[in-house]
């Protein structure tokens, strides 16, 4: 932990020296999690040193570029980019006269499928509906809300089937005269299990709506895993109906953050994604997404990890991952009193429960954060939610050893006070 006191302070009224305020900085983050250990389950994607450093340098090369002037002032990033849609159309298998756009992030890429939708309805639409709605899983990452919310847009929610994926009967039942999109993940994030995205495109096409893939979890292991023998199921633009498609580079693209992309089956439907505006003196303002200035750096390092890495990099690094994730679910499995739940091989995502009810499994993830694993929680059901990547492998034994020894330790505080209670 740091051993700085914080004491909030403002502006300082001399500038503080760089050597000093270094120091400070590396105290800070001495009381964070070590995420380069494998004690973060989300939030950081760490293949190896290597990786970093090609991602740390080409960022510093362009982090004073901006990215609303690629193509103009700096058409180094539009080159970038171009080379980036490129790999992203190979990998997703997008079609000819496909589009893409470069995002801040996974809920910047889902804002742009659910405003290129609802502009693209209010266009073509004979009947202009008042509220226009998505329907949806109910896994489906809150961003889909956060995107609908600001567009006026309502996202009904339904059930799941038996495997925790979106249920078709539902989802057809859920469409309405007011409903312009099916949005699906791959995987979802709570279970890590596909929707019936190839059932889903059927769906699209017959009810004539929009179908949104977010693969901004999956969208940079998916492919590789099913290059390894992973039973991965059809979810990209292989799959007739899928109309956009969403992954993040800065998750298992192994890219600084700030990155993901948006793809289109139709470069046409571009026209109602990007904003323009002339109504003021300066002239024509255009921004083909919601972000104005954009970090060159971040299209920078994407660009050079994805040359860095080639398919043989990104293979190993998916090999890595889902090692650790078959790994972590057989050990965990062992524990007496803890679970799984059923693992699909589909992602790099777990969740383990408490079988036994002497095992509060929120006090099991207390105890891990006190011994520095910080821990996701599930809600429904009840369980410690782990996300997946190299950085896992090297302590798979380590962490189940942790675990075990957690699970030890609240069952054993939970009987000591059950028989203080009863010695009066």
């Amino acid at each position: 932990m740091s051993n700085i006191e914080h004491n909030r302070r403002g502006l300082p009224k001399r500038g503080i020296e760089w050597s000093t305020l270094r120091v400070e900085l590396k105290e800070l983050k001495g009381g964070d999690f070590k995420w380069r250990e494998g004690r973060v389950p989300s939030y950081t994607y760490f293949f190896n040193d290597e990786t970093l450093r090609v991602q740390k340098e080409a960022y510093c090369e362009f982090m004073s570029e901006n990215g609303l002037g690629a193509g103009r002032a700096f058409p180094s990033l539009s080159r970038m980019i171009d080379d980036i849609f490129a790999i992203g159309r190979g990998l997703f298998n997008a079609p000819d006269g496909s589009g893409a756009s470069f995002t801040s992030g996974g809920t910047e890429s889902v804002f742009q499928a659910v405003k290129t939708a609802r502009d693209q309805a209010r266009a073509v639409r004979e009947e202009k509906f008042g509220r226009y709605n998505v329907v949806t899983p109910l896994t489906a990452h809150p961003c889909l809300s956060k995107a609908a919310e600001i567009l006026d847009v309502t996202v009904k929610r339904v059930d799941l089937d038996a495997e925790r994926r979106g249920d078709l009967a539902a989802l057809e039942q859920a469409i309405d005269e007011h409903t312009i999109m099916l949005y699906g993940s791959a995987p979802c994030y709570p279970y890590g299990v596909f929707d019936p995205i190839a059932d889903m495109g059927r769906l699209a096409q017959k009810c004539q709506l929009w179908l949104h893939v977010d693969a901004c979890w999956g969208g940079f292991v998916s492919p590789f895993a099913k290059k390894l023998g992973y039973p991965i199921p059809e979810w990209d633009f292989n799959v007739p109906g899928v109309t956009s498609l969403s992954a993040d580079i800065h998750k298992f693209g192994y890219g600084a953050k700030g990155a993901s992309l948006i793809l289109y089956r139709d470069a046409q439907v571009q026209k109602y994604e990007r904003f323009e505006f002339s109504d003021w003196p300066r002239g024509t303002y255009v921004t083909p997404t919601f972000m104005g200035t954009k970090p060159g750096g971040a299209v920078a390092a994407a660009w050079a990890v994805m040359q860095y890495l080639g398919e043989e990099g990104y293979l190993q690094a998916t090999r890595e991952t889902m090692d650790a994730t078959m790994r972590l679910i057989r050990g965990i499995n062992k524990v007496p009193g803890l679970a799984c739940l059923e693992p699909t091989g589909e992602a790099n995502l777990i969740t383990f429960v408490a079988t036994d009810p002497a095992i509060d499994i929120m006090a099991v993830a207390d105890r891990l954060e006190k011994r520095g694993w910080f821990r996701g929680r599930m809600r429904e059901p009840l369980g410690i939610h782990q996300g997946v990547n190299p950085a896992h492998l090297p302590v798979v034994d380590d962490y189940l050893s942790e675990v075990s020894a957690a699970v030890d330790f609240v069952t054993t505080r939970r009987l000591s006070a059950k028989y203080d209670e009863h010695s009066y």
